[in-house]
């Protein structure tokens, strides 16, 4: 008799399916295409490019994990990873979701609730680049009049700020920390604004936790 999966255990399995199948085909592409063109990539150039690159990666990669799945469950972590813009969208529509519902991450219904809100999230970036590509040349000169610019230059600021006015005036004691370092090395470090500002959402993850589970132990909080 087939014993009937939990809820968790099918997003799982079906989770581990799908992101095998889309590693297959992600390695797939290129691996066809020097079957089909009959080349090679220089050995040398590649495996310098991964000893540049490649430690960095697996180290955001590891963090990542432990600091993104808890924030967005199983089924969440599992779309996320492989449609990718995690920070900059996965993460904000997932934690908007589950401030909407009133419901915990670690609950049976956060599980549900930020996986629906991350496949809505995926569903409606596939749509609007589609949208894009097709009315790219229409829109173009009203997309790059001045007057936008701004504006442009401030969505995801502007995102981010929304939710962090909710979720610091929760506990506003252990953002003091974590708010000031990102401030100061953002300031100072102008560099951390381009190829590296990823890196710096697990740090701080992990700096707030340290810094959260000392104020603890003080008696602070």
């Amino acid at each position: 008799m087939k014993k009937n999966l939990s809820y968790i255990d099918s997003v799982h399995r079906s989770g581990r399916i799908w992101n095998l199948c889309m590693m297959v085909m992600m390695i797939g592409y290129p691996v066809a295409v020097m079957i089909i063109f009959g080349v090679l990539p220089d050995t040398k150039g590649m495996l310098l490019g991964l000893l540049a690159t490649a430690p960095m990666y697996w180290a955001v990669g590891i963090i990542e994990t432990f600091t993104y799945i808890p924030m967005l469950g199983a089924g969440g972590s599992y779309l996320s990873f492989v449609t990718g813009n995690i920070s900059n969208l996965k993460l904000p529509c997932a934690l908007n979701a589950l401030e909407q519902a009133n419901v915990k991450a670690n609950s049976e219904e956060g599980e549900v609730v930020s996986t629906i809100a991350i496949a809505v999230s995926s569903i409606v970036t596939t749509v609007i680049i589609i949208l894009g590509v097709i009315l790219l040349v229409p829109l173009t000169p009203i997309l790059e009049a001045p007057a936008l610019a701004p504006a442009f230059a401030q969505l995801i600021p502007a995102l981010f700020g929304g939710l962090g006015v909710v979720f610091i005036s929760r506990n506003w004691k252990i953002a003091i920390a974590p708010v000031s370092l990102m401030l100061i090395l953002f300031i100072f470090v102008p560099a951390l604004n381009t190829s590296n500002v990823g890196i710096m959402v697990p740090v701080s993850v992990l700096f707030t936790l340290g810094i959260s589970r000392l104020m603890y132990k003080k008696g602070i909080l």
